[in-house]
This record gives C-alpha cells, sequence and structure tokens, in this order.
C-alpha cells in the first residue's frame, strides 16, 4: 500500500492520499496530469540559491518536491554543476579570488611590521584556480546530498513549459520527460550579457561565466563595464599583478550611491588599474600571435583608439534565463523589455499557481540572500501555514573590489529625491583604518556616511561604509537600521575600540555644516 501511495500533509495541516507517479514513463506523465493527478506539489525550475532553498524548505514540510537544474555551457564552452550562479560563477569564487588578492597587499605590508619577505612575490593563477575550482566542486556535492538527505528529486534536465501545471524536461542526450506539479516555482536566474552587435565580442571574448574556471592566467586583460561585476573582476585581476584596464560609457556602480562610487573607482586607479571612461568598443580582432585587438571610440572626443590585450572580459549587465521556458504555454507574463517575470508581493506570476524568485523576477535585487529568504517564506506560505512575506526593502549588500564597499537603506541621491534636501542630514567621515598607519598606505578613500532624516531622532535611511571588511561591518548596523534605528540612538552605541566600524558610531560631522569631516587620533 505504501508503494502505491503517499501520505502527504496539505496546505491545511490535513493529510491527503495522492497516488504516486503512473508509471509508463512520459505518455503515463501526461494521462497523470491531464486526469489532475500531478506527479510532484511543488516543482521547482532552476537549481541556484532560491530554487534549492524553496525546493528544501517545502521537502521538510512534508511535500513531494522536484528541481530541475541545467546549465547550459558558456560560448566558450565553461559548464558547472548543482548550486547557481552564486557557487560556481559568482559570489563564492569572486570572494576566494579576492581573497587571494588582499593576501598580495598583506604579503606588501609585512615587511613594515618586522617580516622578512622576498619582494616582489610572485602569483601562481593555476595553483589558486586548482584549489578554488576543488572547492566549488565540493559544494556542488554537497546540494546533491542535501537535496538526497531531503528526498527531494533532482533531474539534470533542461525545462521547459507544456501547459500551467507540466513542463518537458531534455536531457543532454535528448531524451525528453514530462513532469507535473500543483504548484511551480521559476528561479532560473540570469546569464551574463554579450554585445553581439560588436564584431568578434562572442567569439574572442570571455564573461564572469568563464574567468573562475580558466586553467591559465588570463594575463593583460581589458574589462568592459562599470557594473559590480566589472569592477570587482578588475579589482582582484589587478590585486594579483596582471595589467588591467576598465572600459565604461558611463558612470560606474549604477543604481549605487555615486560619491560611493567614484571613490571605489579612485582607490582602484590609485592601486593600478586603468580607467578608459567614456569609452565604447567597435571591434575585436584575434592577432596571428593570439593577442586580442580592441577599437574603441571615445565619446569625449569622438576618435577611435586600438589596444591589445590577452583576454576581453564582457561585465555590461546580464540577461534573464526566461527566453527558453516557453512561458506563453502556461500564460506567464513577462516585462517586454527586460524579459523578466511580473511578480506580485506574494512571489506569485500571472498564473496563480505559478511562482517566480531570485534574479529572474521583475523588480527584484538580484543577491543571493534575497533569494534564498525569498525561497524559504514562498515555501512556508504554501505549506507551512505562514502568511510571511519577503520584505525587499533595506536590503544590505557589499561589493567586493579592492577596498570594499558595503551599504544598506538609500544612497544620499535617493533620500533627497523621496524626501527632500531639506528634510536629510548626512553625517559623514575620512577615517584611516589602524592596520593602515604602520604600513603607510593611503587611506585617502576610506570614508563612511550615514544618510538620515533630519527631524529628531533622525531615522537612519542609509548607511555607506568603504574600508576594509565593508560586509563584516555593514552586516551589523543593518539589523539595527531594520530595526529603525535612529541617529540618535547610533549615537549613544558603544564603539568597539579599535575599530573600522566604531567610526559609524562617531559620526559626528554633518554634510551641511561645511566643517572637515577627517578624523584625527581616537576621539
Amino acid at each position: 500500500v505504501m508503494a502505491m501511495a503517499a501520505a502527504l500533509r496539505g496546505p491545511g495541516g490535513r493529510f491527503r492520499w495522492r497516488t504516486q507517479a503512473t508509471a509508463g514513463g512520459v505518455r503515463g506523465s501526461a494521462r497523470g496530469a491531464a486526469a489532475g493527478r500531478q506527479d510532484y506539489n511543488l516543482l521547482v525550475i532552476g537549481g541556484g540559491s532560491g530554487g534549492l532553498a524553496c525546493a528544501k524548505e517545502a521537502a521538510q514540510l512534508g511535500m513531494k518536491v522536484a528541481v530541475v537544474d541545467y546549465v547550459e555551457p558558456s560560448p566558450r564552452g565553461t559548464r558547472w554543476g548543482l548550486g547557481g550562479t552564486c557557487v560556481n560563477v559568482g559570489c563564492i569564487p569572486k570572494k576566494l579570488i579576492h581573497q587571494a588578492a588582499l593576501l598580495g597587499g598583506m604579503i606588501r605590508d609585512a615587511p613594515h611590521y618586522g617580516w622578512d619577505v622576498a619582494q616582489p612575490v610572485l602569483h601562481d593563477w593555476r595553483k589558486m584556480a586548482e584549489a578554488v575550482q576543488n572547492y566549488v566542486k565540493s559544494l556542488n556535492w554537497g546540494h546533491r546530498v542535501q537535496l538526497q538527505d531531503r528526498k527531494v528529486k533532482y533531474f539534470n534536465i533542461k525545462a521547459s513549459f507544456v501547459n500551467e501545471h507540466t513542463i518537458c524536461g531534455v536531457t543532454k542526450g535528448g531524451k525528453e520527460t514530462l513532469l507535473s506539479a500543483e504548484h511551480i516555482v521559476i528561479a532560473t536566474g540570469g546569464r551574463p550579457r554579450y554585445p553581439t552587435h560588436i564584431e568578434g565580442a562572442l567569439e574572442y571574448g570571455i564573461t564572469s561565466d568563464d574567468i573562475f574556471w580558466l586553467k591559465e592566467s588570463p594575463g593583460k586583460t581589458l574589462v568592459v563595464g562599470a557594473s559590480y561585476v566589472a569592477l570587482e573582476c578588475a579589482g582582484f585581476l589587478t590585486g594579483l599583478g596582471l595589467d588591467t584596464t576598465v572600459m565604461m560609457r558611463s558612470i560606474p556602480l549604477r543604481g549605487f550611491d555615486q560619491q560611493m562610487s567614484s571613490l571605489v573607482t579612485a582607490y582602484m586607479a590609485s592601486q593600478g588599474t586603468r580607467f578608459l571612461k567614456h569609452c565604447t568598443p567597435s571591434r575585436v580582432q584575434k592577432l596571428p600571435d593570439g593577442q586580442l585587438q580592441v577599437t574603441w571610440e571615445d565619446l569625449t572626443s569622438g576618435k577611435e583608439n586600438m589596444g591589445t590585450f590577452s583576454t576581453v572580459l564582457w561585465a555590461i549587465g546580464r540577461i534573464p534565463e526566461t527566453r527558453s521556458l516557453n512561458l506563453e504555454n502556461a500564460g506567464i507574463n513577462t516585462n517586454p523589455n527586460s524579459q523578466k517575470i511580473l511578480v506580485d508581493a506574494q512571489e506569485a506570476t500571472s498564473v496563480p499557481h505559478i511562482y517566480a524568485i531570485g534574479d529572474v523576477a521583475e523588480g527584484r535585487p538580484e543577491l543571493t540572500p534575497t533569494a534564498i529568504m525569498a525561497g524559504k517564506l514562498l515555501a512556508r506560505r504554501l505549506y507551512g501555514q505562514s502568511l510571511d512575506v519577503m520584505d525587499y526593502s533595506n536590503v544590505p549588500t557589499t561589493v567586493f573590489t579592492p577596498l570594499e564597499y558595503g551599504c544598506v537603506g538609500l544612497s544620499e541621491e535617493e533620500a533627497m529625491a523621496r524626501h527632500g534636501e531639506e528634510h536629510v542630514e548626512v553625517y559623514h567621515a575620512y577615517y584611516k583604518p589602524l592596520e593602515f598607519t604602520v604600513a603607510e598606505r593611503d587611506a585617502s578613500q576610506c570614508y563612511i556616511k550615514m544618510v538620515c532624516l533630519r527631524k529628531p531622532p533622525q531615522l537612519v535611511l542609509g548607511l555607506h561604509f568603504l574600508g576594509p571588511n565593508a560586509g563584516e561591518v555593514t552586516q551589523g548596523f543593518a539589523l539595527g537600521i531594520k530595526c529603525g534605528a535612529s541617529y540618535e540612538q547610533v549615537m549613544r552605541t558603544v564603539g568597539i575600540h579599535p575599530t573600522c566600524a566604531e567610526e559609524v558610531a562617531k559620526l559626528r560631522i554633518s554634510k551641511r555644516s561645511g566643517l572637515d569631516p577627517t578624523v584625527t587620533g581616537c576621539g
């Protein structure tokens, strides 16, 4: 009897008997779906951060769950395992290589602290890449094991909708499988965008999908773009001793606070990253020696320039993975411009039992932790009698450039636009991390600002921190800001001495005062 039926706890907490998937492969599954008997309670399309979190939570709540995941190789042929962008070609390898670059800086500091280190110290890309890639592969395996432990069925197939309850999955070998479910969650994320209108861009360029899986050093690199991906990659390449140039058409870090963004790039320039501002590439050609000749236009002068590089890395934004899903077969609406799926506050699409979470959903921050939380909360609403919806306000994040930039809440520009300049007070400070002093490091870009409402008790609208360990600092203050902290409360918080984070609790000088915001001494 147990082989024929499974007791599944319904959304209302009652037990329901449901016949298991009909034998007979594709035809049997289609018959089952047509008769209103679905194979699964929940089917998740996409095995990244959000999809896996949602699937595991639903399984924990007693549901029959399947995850389908398929990685289309990059144009360069790079492929990876289960876990999505963050694990394989995003946050995890990025932070590890950022750490490798920071270690290089510490080795240069070491003689100031009495360590007898022979300079210059050479970096072995191959050794680093192998170690990072092995760690990522261990995470892929860990995700597979977790799904097995939670009894979540995993299919390595490329999914597309047949109708609003059924998907067709195709294996690498072309074998088709039909799967049906009561609820479907789309969590397919996005992939880097190629500027296909530029000659040679696709043939000779790489993206963040490839950089972390290169066996050999990329050598002299041109990074095209001004996104956080562009700046993070350029930052760690420079830090590893590679000749690196960033080509940007307009402003760096669009959507972030622009004063902070200009300090981020100023620090990078001081560390040796070259910037070609207001330039746009027009052609990439391969020379007989294998080098890449890039032609670009200087938008300020209108002149054409050329340069030779070993690698061209495109970091000009991402596009959602929606085109191959056949969303129209299920009646799912997308934004025609962004191609992202339109969702409501409950993460529901235009089809009530189909949901979208993470980067693929319109208007959501493209961040792993928001996708994870949204996925867990969705599963709890569907199967755990919860009513909690994801709150996307005051989400902290950090850009892991050589000098890290952490922020939470509104930028200064957003605060002014929302509340009016006369109702906003900005407290700020230039500070010097203690560890920079003995090493005689330049700290002229280490800067903090807190954006507040002017009216007492001066609610904190946003915090922006540029300096070492920005992620660790911002995470702590994010809790206070999420809880509605005021400037007065922050000023009553005792700092931990000596730290960079304590400078946040000592922000006494407002921009409006016009006083010098440079911190001196321990006061």
